[in-house]
This record gives structure tokens, sequence and C-alpha cells, in this order.
């Protein structure tokens, strides 16, 4: 009897996590999210786009592929990998404000030894990393460098961005490794977007929790 019990809690468990899980990819299309670019010559199917069960991107000319919706509080999951070479590429958050090339949000970088490092984007946007505020400006957006030496997987490799955003603060995981983390954030919502920028990178796996 005891077993049954403990059996019957942990598939309770189960179901409750699953249920406030929200998976922002279906794993068949792009339900839920758009693609921008700034050149109408680009034709966006291909430019981002779902391949064997995976979302895939060119890489070139810059642009993201953006949530529809807006989310705060939350816990985000996403696992990427570079098919062929690594080169750049990012995990945007808090997008806010009218579509272009260089929106403003916050970023988790997936540069090439540099995932991990956390960027200010958008003028007068504020955070606050190990007791310095950097802030954006028109000519600066400040990248601060992750806290341990690269954990990254080379091309072809899958690997994760664990990443809670929570009131003003955001903190980054990468392949389970705290990298990094930001308070007095001055941006607290917005959408989630997936950068293209210079190479073929691979995305799936993308579930987001709500926290309180």
């Amino acid at each position: 009897m005891k077993t049954i019990l403990i059996s019957v809690m942990m598939l309770l468990t189960v179901v409750s996590f699953a249920k406030k899980k929200q998976s922002l990819f279906n794993g068949k299309d792009l339900t839920g999210w758009y693609a921008y670019v700034n050149d109408p010559k680009v034709d966006l199917n291909k430019f981002f786009y779902v391949k064997d069960g995976v979302i895939e991107t060119v890489g070139t000319p810059a642009g993201y592929l953006r949530t529809k919706k807006e989310f705060s509080n939350y816990r985000l999951h996403v696992e990427w990998r570079y098919p062929e070479k690594e080169v750049n590429s990012g995990i945007m958050l808090h997008v806010t404000g009218p579509d272009k090339i260089w929106v403003t949000h916050y970023q988790a970088n997936l540069k090439h030894l540099s995932v991990g490092d956390f960027v200010v984007h958008g003028v007068g946007e504020k955070a606050t990393i190990g007791g310095k505020e950097y802030v954006s400006t028109e000519k600066d957006k400040p990248v601060v460098p992750k806290v341990n030496p690269s954990n990254e997987k080379p091309a072809g490799e899958w690997n994760s961005y664990d990443i809670v955003c929570k009131g003003n603060t955001i903190e980054i995981k990468v392949n389970g490794l705290p990298q990094n983390s930001a308070t007095n954030c001055s941006l607290t919502k917005g959408a989630i977007a997936l950068q293209s920028e210079g190479c073929k990178i691979q995305f799936r796996n993308i579930w987001i929790e709500k926290i309180k």
C-alpha cells in the first residue's frame, strides 16, 4: 500500500509540473512565432523554418524569430546547436517595442566562446551585474562576461540554456552551470526571440514555466 501511495504521489507531481510547463515550439511549425529581418527581399519561410523537428535559421542576414506573446516571471529552457560551425546568435529576453534589427532586449549570448555573456540592449535600459550598473546607449551595448570558463559544447552537439526571469532579476545557466546573474533590470517583461546572426543554428525543446 505504501509503495502504491508513493507512486501515485510521484505521478501527481509529474502531472502538476507538466501543467505548469508551456511548450513554445510544437516540433512541426512556427505557430506562436514570427520572423523579422530588415530586408524585404528575404523569404521569411526560408529564413527561419522547421527541419527534422527542430527550428533552424540560415543565419544571414541578421534578424530574429520572436514570440507573439509577452512573458514575465518565468523559467525558460532552450536547447541549441551549431550543426556546421560555431559563430554567433543569442537568446533575446524581454523583447519590447517595434521590430528592428537591434530591438530593445536583454540577451543571453550564443557567440562562440562567449556563451553565458549578458548583453544589455536598448537606449537607457539598465542592469546591475557584479555590483556594477550597466546602461545601454546609442553607441554602447554593454556585454558582461560570464563568470565561469566556457562550457559550451562543440558544433554538432546540443547545449542548453536555463534562464530564470523573476521580477527585475535574470539568472542564466549554460549546460547546468551558472554563468551570469543580473539584478535591477529596467525591463521586466516582453517577448522571447531567437537570433539569426552569422551562421546556421538549430533550436529545440523550448519551454517556459510560470513562476511567482
